[in-house]
């Protein structure tokens, strides 16, 4: 394998789980927020269609993030996949296998 090769590979290894972990941060983050809003209206004895509008745009940016997460991890197993082309890495040595929501909300290997 190259020099540059290498670089880029190590770089990559370092980045992908970050990314990962930051798109799973935000998604606390707005479930959070999520929790927050749902319980102040229930604390303050609002109506229940106070907000209701902000809970649902919060409810599209929290899947707009699972969508994110899906999409990187599957970014993951394509990487994976270059990583074992052209800088000889054995995928089950390097990285554990990375997990994708499937459409019926199972999860599945995308680097199988």
């Amino acid at each position: 394998m190259s020099y540059q090769i290498k670089i880029a590979s190590d770089q990559i290894k370092q980045d992908v789980p970050l990314t990962e972990a930051s798109i799973d941060e935000a998604l606390i983050s707005v479930s959070n927020l999520m929790s927050t809003l749902i319980r102040a209206r229930l604390d303050t004895g609002v109506p229940a269609a106070t907000g209701q509008g902000a809970v649902r745009r919060l409810a599209k940016a929290q899947m707009a993030l699972v969508d994110v997460s899906s999409d990187v991890l599957r970014v993951h197993g394509e990487l994976l996949k270059v990583g074992q082309e052209y800088a000889g890495m054995d995928v089950h040595e390097n990285c554990p296998p990375a997990q994708a929501t499937a459409g019926d909300g199972k999860l599945v290997s995308v680097a199988a």
